[in-house]
């Protein structure tokens, strides 16, 4: 028998955070796809970009790391992603937690949960002795999102042609995880 390759699943109380599927890039569009929710990165993607990230996420999975569907319990909807990357962050590499929602859900505090939900697994199950968020400095919604979680301004660096905070949160220093 082949080894098998344990699937990522979190779940929350409003969400359920799963692997991307080929199927999810035109859900997933809606939120890549649009400029305003884009507006931090230099420009939205088309859906061949979509399904071409989609892809890429999806060879990460058996390292325990990749962006996830982030979907409505209730509905069953994919309303964004959410999930652990890692970053090369002048030189080192950095686990770090990125999520985008669909503007039409945003101030209801989906992206804090789903980003909580990915924390606590970063720290617990993948043995991550920190996480980071880079965000840039004028996207105050994110930065509010990792304050919430329990990530401080660390530092401010030069990234990928952009200025960006770095936000990081120490496994010493974590929550204890949210049920």
């Amino acid at each position: 028998m082949g080894e098998s390759i344990a699937v990522i699943r979190l779940e929350t109380q409003r969400l359920v955070l799963r692997e991307l599927t080929a199927e999810d890039a035109p859900a997933l569009h809606a939120v890549w796809g649009d400029a305003e929710t884009m507006r931090w990165y230099p420009r939205p993607y088309t859906l061949e970009e979509t399904g071409e990230r989609i892809a890429r996420y999806r060879a990460l999975y058996a390292s325990g790391a990749g962006l996830l569907g982030v979907v409505l319990r209730e509905s069953g909807e994919l309303i964004g992603d959410c999930g652990l990357t890692w970053q090369d962050v002048k030189g080192v590499q950095e686990p770090e937690i990125g999520y985008h929602v669909r503007r039409d859900f945003w101030k209801q505090g989906l992206a804090t949960e789903a980003a909580r939900a990915v924390r606590d697994y970063a720290l617990a199950a993948l043995g991550c002795d920190h996480v980071i968020s880079l965000i840039r400095p004028e996207n105050l919604p994110s930065r509010r999102v990792a304050e919430k979680n329990g990530l401080t301004l660390d530092r401010v660096i030069f990234w990928r042609g952009y200025e960006h905070c770095v936000y990081r949160l120490a496994k010493a220093d974590a929550p204890a995880p949210s049920r």
